[in-house]
């Protein structure tokens, strides 16, 4: 398949120049119809002709191996989640804190690795927030930060900005600390490969509703297995433990302890359809694509204006502009798509493999009357 090919497939890119991908990636029709195949086999079969616990627990069971081939990862190691989001609060919520526990994040966190720790916060535990500067991290202030903190969460690929932080040089910063890592992978799966025994991190959490064009509810968190025996998570029901009814419970092995209950298999179901569909393309090969639209992309805006590196390390790049909230209004009036951020106070652009030269240049057109 080619990227081409997989645009073609996609009903939401039809009529619209959309460069939204870090936000939410429009499916192609293979992907919601894998999930509404398993959901009417399902309902109308499964009920009166197998176990549908045993059905649900086979198609999740089956996803976790994709999720893990694709993620370098071991399928134990991997459980099934509704979204970054609660990946991130599946750990928060594992760890038996103390007051004076420190968590430290950086300044460019989505909501999603702020929103956990600023809750704890009530609890005694304090949040140090670390600097950065266009995207990047000071790695002495990183050390020194997470010297005595039991958690570092951060992102490997800033939604900010669209550059990647160093992810193994600070995992080993912070193991070197004795710290608990925990990275916000989100914007990566899709759009560049990912590895996660190359990282090293004790856990990874990720989605597939971004540039992987995945459902919502298509989550996946990894938990590396040297560590995963010391979380406990707060959360459980027949799917965390090995045996539902046993008194007392012991939990399940790996990380499949925060898989919780009866989450519907579906968006997952589309979760492996959509791994398997930018496979087909190649990962490399979608990187290379998106370099060179975002690097057109970037090089059509003035350097004053633009906020990602003049050459992109990722499709995201952000741009400066004096009222980013009514230039996106105004380009959605053109058939343009793209969204505005909170901080910096610009817009951002998702540039995409299946995006083509003709969508950036019309970018470029509709975002010159800012300059």
């Amino acid at each position: 398949m080619t990227p081409r090919e997989l645009r073609a497939d996609v009903p939401a890119l039809a009529d619209v120049d959309y460069f939204n991908y870090g936000a939410h990636g429009p499916s192609p029709r293979y992907v919601v119809e894998a999930a509404d195949s398993f959901l009417e086999s399902f309902e109308y079969d499964a009920p009166v002709r197998e176990n549908p616990y045993q059905t649900a627990a086979e198609a999740i069971d089956d996803v976790r191996e994709t999720v893990a081939s694709f993620v370098g990862a071991a399928p134990e190691g991997i459980a099934l989640t509704e979204s970054t989001t609660a990946g991130i609060n599946a750990i928060a919520n594992a760890i038996d804190w103390e007051p004076g526990d420190v968590v430290v994040r950086t300044d460019l966190e989505h909501p999603a690795g702020i929103l956990p720790w600023d809750r704890l916060k009530r609890e005694g535990i304090e949040v140090r927030v670390v600097p950065t500067s266009g995207g990047r991290i000071d790695r002495d202030a990183f050390a020194e930060a997470v010297a005595d903190a039991r958690l570092v969460c951060f992102s490997a690929l800033t939604w900010t900005h669209g550059t990647w932080l160093p992810v193994a040089e600070l995992v080993d910063i912070a193991r070197e600390a004795g710290t608990f890592t925990l990275v916000d992978a989100v914007q990566v799966p899709g759009q560049a490969p990912m590895d996660v025994t190359d990282w090293g991190a004790d856990a990874v959490a990720a989605a597939g509703h971004k540039w992987l064009l995945g459902l919502w509810g298509g989550g996946f968190l990894h938990v590396d297995g040297d560590v995963v025996d010391a979380l406990h998570p707060r959360s459980l029901g027949y799917r965390s433990v090995e045996t539902p009814t046993a008194d007392p419970y012991e939990l399940a092995a790996g990380a499949r302890r925060f898989e919780v209950g009866t989450a519907n298999p579906a968006p997952h179901v589309a979760l492996g359809e959509a791994i398997t569909t930018i496979e087909s393309i190649g990962v490399d090969r979608i990187r290379d694509r998106i370099h060179e639209l975002a690097g057109r992309l970037a090089d059509g805006v003035p350097e004053d204006r633009l906020l990602s590196p003049a050459e992109p390390e990722s499709g995201l790049v952000t741009i400066d502009v004096d009222d980013p909230a009514t230039t996106v209004d105004r380009l959605a009036d053109e058939g343009i798509r793209l969204r505005d951020l909170p901080f910096p106070e610009a817009v951002r652009a998702s540039v995409h493999a299946v995006n083509t030269e003709r969508e950036v240049d019309r970018l470029i057109d509709a975002l010159s009357a800012e300059w």
